[in-house]
Parts: structure tokens; sequence; C-alpha cells
């Protein structure tokens, strides 16, 4: 008969033994990540980053169509016509007096000689009459020959030509569109420029949100066992009737207090950390790691020093040269409008063919001719169209102006508060670190007086509320001097 306690023992084995097989497959599920594998995941799946540096590659794509208005243009045409009627250089009179020419001729040479022919013997006059019956043949075939000469057979046309156009002077109006099109690319750069920044910022923050939220856990975690065992001793103190009832339910509501705390805690570093995925493009129910989640080190190291940079006002920020570039786009359009008041100065070129062709009479075949040409076209009157459309782009230049203007400003001011904030942060986490050195001796000393029973047990959960302020404030005095050197970097526009 079969042990019931070796079959138990045995499925427990079994059990240890697949639970110690798939430890490795949820470390490696795991995913551990810094700051930097953050930002560069957050900078490969940003979708506006995406955008920006499609814009990008359009705003090159238009430079080099910009620079080929400078270059000759080449164009090859040809086409075909039908009509139900060929154009006719004689009319119809001038045909039949043509093809009857020599029949014409000889009746009136007739007519003229005919009192001199009749007293000519009969055979004399029948040889006359024979030549001019065969002169007016020759005239005739010779008429019919020039009329066909004439004719066009223009009911199936066909024409083609090759065009060469060089602009010579179109009023300055290619080379404003070209520092256009440059302005249109620097501006796409800044734009990704700020995307890219804006991105980092805010990776940072949610980075750093996160390792707030699991120190705090941490420290949730101290504080609930550092108030269990106050539990735990009171108790002991109850049960021997040192310490009353109510004392044990005192540091009772203090644990579920604490409990309570930790718990939403842990629920607030899930959330974090689900935007954290979202930002970085992973599953947002992805198990990550941070690297700085457990290092107390990172927290306390050395502030960068950012005072060299106190000075300057912003002129870094990406928004300002977007703000600069569309104060020259305004420009420059206004530049291109101008152009319509002036000259316009082209060289023409290039080789013609038709079927038929008049360059040797009218043939039936192809032929061509090479032309060399100047076009020119000067505005005289178009009512004050372009003057007004000149007026009204000077107006959005100046508008521009003012807007760029206003948000210097506000950078400036922006900057100056950012500063602010990190010489704030640091007095803050100086102050931090302090009231921790002070919260920690606090606590050991009522620790040490209660054991003693010179201290009441509300003086000691005061010490550990105390301490685990004290705590609390220190993480947050970290994470801010960190986050407030974000925000002066990105104020100054030299977040990297």
């Amino acid at each position: 008969m079969n042990n019931p306690k070796m079959k138990l023992t045995e499925m427990v084995r079994v059990v240890t033994l697949g639970l110690l097989l798939l430890l490795p497959l949820a470390s490696e599920a795991q995913q551990l990540l810094t700051l930097d594998s953050c930002r560069a995941m957050a900078l490969r799946n940003n979708k506006q980053m995406g955008v920006a540096k499609m814009k990008q590659e359009l705003s090159a794509y238009s430079r080099k169509a910009a620079r080929a208005k400078y270059l000759p243009h080449v164009n090859a045409m040809g086409g075909y016509l039908w009509t139900s009627k060929e154009m006719s250089i004689l009319n119809d009179d001038q045909k039949e007096a043509l093809s009857n020419m020599g029949t014409n001729t000889t009746a009136k040479l007739q007519n003229a000689l005919s009192p001199l022919t009749s007293a000519l013997p009969a055979a004399t006059q029948a040889k006359m009459a024979e030549d001019m019956s065969a002169f007016a043949g020759t005239l005739n075939q010779v008429g019919t020959g020039i009329v066909d000469g004439f004719r066009t057979d223009t009911r199936n046309m066909m024409a083609g030509a090759v065009m060469v156009t060089q602009p010579v002077f179109m009023g300055g109006a290619i080379v404003a569109a070209n520092k256009i099109a440059d302005l249109n690319e620097e501006m796409a750069a800044n734009s990704l420029e700020m995307k890219r920044q804006g991105t980092l910022y805010n990776i940072d923050q949610a980075y750093w949100q996160v390792v707030s939220l699991r120190h705090k856990q941490i420290l949730a975690e101290s504080y609930v066992a550092l108030v269990k065992k106050l539990k735990s001793d009171v108790q002991k103190m109850v049960d021997k009737g040192v310490a009353t009832k109510g004392d044990g339910l005192n540091v009772s509501v203090r644990v579920n207090e604490a409990e309570m705390a930790l718990t939403q805690v842990q629920d607030g570093l899930v959330l974090s950390k689900m935007l954290l995925c979202q930002l970085c493009g992973l599953p947002v129910d992805t198990d990550i790691t941070l690297v700085d989640e457990n290092s107390e080190s990172n927290l306390m190291s050395p502030v960068s020093s950012v005072s060299s940079t106190s000075s300057m006002t912003g002129e870094l920020r990406p928004e300002l040269k977007v703000l600069q570039n569309t104060v020259d786009l305004s420009r420059q359009t206004t530049n291109v409008l101008k152009a319509g008041n002036l000259p316009q100065v082209l060289l023409t070129g290039g080789y013609a063919i038709s079927n038929p062709n008049t360059f040797n009479g009218f043939e039936k075949k192809f032929g061509g001719v090479w032309n060399v040409g100047v076009m020119v076209r000067v505005p005289v009157w178009n009512w004050g169209d372009v003057k007004n459309k000149v007026r009204a782009s000077k107006v959005a230049t100046a508008m521009a102006n003012l807007e760029m203007d206003e948000a210097r400003e506000l950078i400036e001011l922006q900057v100056k508060q950012s500063n602010f904030k990190v010489t704030e942060a640091q007095k803050k986490l100086t102050m931090a670190l302090s009231n921790v050195a002070n919260a920690d001796e606090n606590l050991r000393m009522a620790n040490l007086a209660f054991k003693e029973g010179t201290a009441s047990l509300t003086t000691v959960m005061e010490a550990q509320t105390a301490w685990n302020q004290a705590q609390s404030q220190k993480i947050d005095a970290e994470i801010g001097v960190k986050l407030s050197e974000v925000e002066l970097q990105k104020a100054l526009g030299t977040l990297q």
C-alpha cells in the first residue's frame, strides 16, 4: 500500500524543481533599464519624433528642388492634328486659271493672229493649230504643277520640339525661394530638436518618478516593519500587564495606517511604471526594473554645477530658433512678392520639327530648324495687387517679430525661475539630510527611553512618524534636485 506521506513529499519535490526551472525564465522576462536606455527607446519609438524626422526629410527634398530652379530646363513636346480640310494658299479661281493656263493663252493668241493666218494656206493653218494645241497642253501641265506645288496637305499634321529655357533674372524670386527652402530645412531641424528635448524631459520626469516611488516603497516597508516591531513589544507588555490594552489598540491603528500607505505607494509605483513603459514604446504591462531603484548612491551623487549657465538667457532654446525661422521666412516671402513688380528675363533655345514642313516649299516629310531667343516680361499695371500683398507680408513679419520678443522674455523668466528652483532644491536637500540625522537620533533616544520606562508609547510613535516623514522628505529632496536640473537644462535648451 502506497504511503500518502511519500506521495506528498514527491509532489513537493516536483513543484520545487519546476519553480527552480522557471526562475531563469522570470529573470529573463524582467527588463533592467537605465536612464540612457529609456531615453534611447523613447527617442526611437516616439511617434512625434518620427513625424518631425519625416518633415526634415521633406524639407531636404524641397531644398534640392529649389536649387534646380537656377539650372536650365529641357522640355520635349510633340503632337498630332487631323483636320477635315487642308489649308489652301490658292483659291479655286486661281487654281482653275493656272490649270487652264495653256488653253486660255492659246485661245487669246489664236484670236489675235486670226486676221494674219486667214490668208495662209490651209496646210500651214492646220500645222499652226496643231502646234498651238501642243503648246497649250504643255502650259496646262506647268500650271497644274504650280497648283500641286502650292498644295499644303495639312489634314494630317505632326510637330515636335525640344526647348531649353535658362532663367537670367526673375526679380530675385528664385534666390528668395532658395532661401525659403533653406529656412524650412533649418526649421524642421529645430522642430526635431524641440521634440527631442521634450521627449527627454518627459522620460526623465517619468524615470525619476518611478525611482522616487520605489524608494518610498522601500521606506514604507521599513516603516511597516518598524511599527510591527513596536506592536509586538507592546503586546508583550500588555500580556505582562505593564501596558494597557488601549496602548495596543493605538499601535494596531498605526500599523494599519502604515500598511495602507504602503499599498498606496505600491499602486502608484505600478501606474508610474506603466507610464514609463508607454513613453519608452514598450507594452504597458512589461515587467521592468530600473537601475536606480535600489541604488542609494545615485540619489546621493554630487549635483552637477549649473552656476556657469545661470547667466544664459535661453538663446539656445529650439523654440526661439523656430520663431526666428518664422521671421526670416516671412521676410523672404516679402521678397518673392516684390519680384512680381520686377522684369523677368529668360533665354530660350531648341530644335523644332514638323510634317509637312515649309523649309523647302511644302514637303510631306519631317523638317526641322534650330532657334535661339530671349524672352522679357515687364509688369506694367496690376491695380496695386503686388503692392498690397507686399504690405500684408511686412505686417506678418512685424507680428512674427513681436511674438519672438515675447517668447524671449518668457524664456528668460523661465530660466531664472528654473535656476532658482535648482538652488532651492539643493537647500531643501541639505535641510532634509540634517532632518534625517536628527530624526534617527530622536528615534534612537525614544526607543532607549521607552525600554527604560522613562518615555511613553506616544513619544515612540511620534518619533517613528517624524523619522518616516524625514526619510520621505529626503527622497523628495533628492529627486527634486535631479528634476530641477533637468528643468533648467530644458529651459536653457541644453538638454542632451
